[in-house]
């Protein structure tokens, strides 16, 4: 089976903003092959299998479709949205850095599917080498032969735009991230109506991560049961895991979607530090949930790790060993979204202010049964309060460490 890794990456030529370089390297080919019948993109992105890779999992090939039946507007756009800023997450802009031409020309095909004209790459800021990068690689596209086949097909021409984010965590969020297209401050909107019917200027829009995009045009070039036979078992493709923590070697990996938490622990990532015993793993960030040592033989895939109570999300891995609290990360992570919250929504705001103030009560010793008990409580009344998930974020990895590590907290208390 080849590797993706060699592939999508160029593992051992990384070749950055020179286009002729990724040409050389087979690129343009998926796009050349999209460009000979362009409505058979869609099908062969859902006979592949492919989901999106920033965090929900959801299928490519639905939020495409939904965006090729919008035919009333005159113009659509695609966000590709490399916000990237939770903590544990760094996949995207490895990407952006070292193979911006992968992603111009998978949303490229993106625009042939679903009629998109306008193609904005949404950066954080903190991102410079990547938004200089893409910028580059965006003048190098204007210029090409396949740039005018793409703006021939759709009938009016394609329009690129670098626009770095707010640099806020919640401009990540696809409505949030309509907002500052618009140049409004990232406050999310409430859904319906969705983005594919009314998005940027009212226009229908397609947001997708940067890593969805950049497995596009190598589905296109080898084909979706190619790209289905990288996984493993019943997964499809291969998957980002940003690995840090308590590993000898962090860093991203790009493996078989499916492969185990251990397996890349330990073969990939070298191991635990010090020789520490594994306690534990936050799954796709800190707004996930927590995976123990007796799931370490799960594959990290969105299906396996669901069944465990937990979420694959951006596949970032935090991995802690024996002697970590517990309860000091999970105060450290909460007092990041009490921070990030924009404040639109006061259950939001106040409550993951709340959770904060009294984890990091109990964490210094200060805290009463009583505390626990509120934190508790605000697990269960809290979920749903906002416009985004951000709350939904801090509740659950709050709840998922008391359900895994209601020892710890107990043994923190003042009384």
């Amino acid at each position: 089976m080849e590797s993706l890794n060699q592939v999508l990456l160029h593992k051992n030529s990384r070749v950055g903003p020179d286009m002729n370089a990724w040409l050389a390297h087979n690129g343009g080919d998926g796009l050349e092959i999209a460009l000979l019948e362009p409505s058979t993109i869609i099908e062969i992105i859902k006979k592949a299998g492919l989901r999106g890779l920033g965090g929900s999992g959801f299928p490519t090939h639905q939020k495409w479709t939904m965006l090729a039946k919008q035919t009333q507007s005159k113009e659509k756009y695609l966000i590709c949205n490399a916000n990237e800023d939770e903590p544990g997450t760094f996949k995207d802009g490895i990407l952006l850095e070292e193979t911006p031409h992968q992603l111009i020309e998978g949303a490229m095909i993106a625009a042939l599917a679903t009629g998109v004209n306008r193609i904005v790459f949404y950066i954080n800021p903190d991102l410079e080498d990547a938004i200089i990068n893409v910028q580059r690689a965006v003048k190098q596209w204007e210029e090409s032969e396949l740039y005018f086949k793409v703006s021939d097909y759709i009938k009016q021409p394609l329009t690129f735009s670098v626009l770095p984010t707010s640099g806020h965590y919640i401009g990540g969020e696809e409505t949030a991230a309509i907002e500052t297209v618009e140049n409004k401050f990232p406050f999310p909107r409430r859904k319906p109506p969705f983005p594919a019917e009314k998005g940027v200027n009212g226009c229908p829009t397609l947001i997708n991560n940067i890593e969805t995009l950049c497995n596009v045009p190598h589905i296109l070039k080898n084909g979706a049961q190619w790209y289905q036979n990288l996984g493993l078992c019943d997964a499809c493709g291969t998957k980002i895991y940003s690995l840090s923590g308590d590993v000898l070697s962090p860093g991203a990996y790009e493996l078989p979607m499916g492969t185990s938490l251990s397996e890349l622990i330990n073969t990939y990532g070298g191991g635990m530090l010090l020789n520490k015993k594994f306690k534990a793993v936050f799954t796709g960030g800190p707004s996930n949930t927590l995976l123990t040592p007796k799931d370490l033989d799960v594959p990290l895939d969105f299906d396996s790790v669901a069944a465990r109570r937990s979420s694959l999300g951006t596949g970032a891995m935090i991995v802690i060993s024996e002697g970590t609290g517990i309860v000091k990360r999970v105060a450290e992570y909460v007092n990041f979204f009490a921070h990030s919250s924009c404040g639109q929504c006061p259950p939001c705001k106040t409550g993951s202010y709340y959770i904060a103030m009294l984890l990091n009560k109990i964490d210094t010793g200060q805290g009463r049964r009583t505390d626990l008990d509120a934190l508790i409580n605000l697990c269960e009344i809290l979920p749903g309060s906002g416009r985004c998930a951000l709350i939904n974020g801090a509740v659950k990895v709050l709840e998922s460490s008391l359900y895994h590590f209601m020892g710890e907290y107990e043994q923190s208390l003042k009384d």
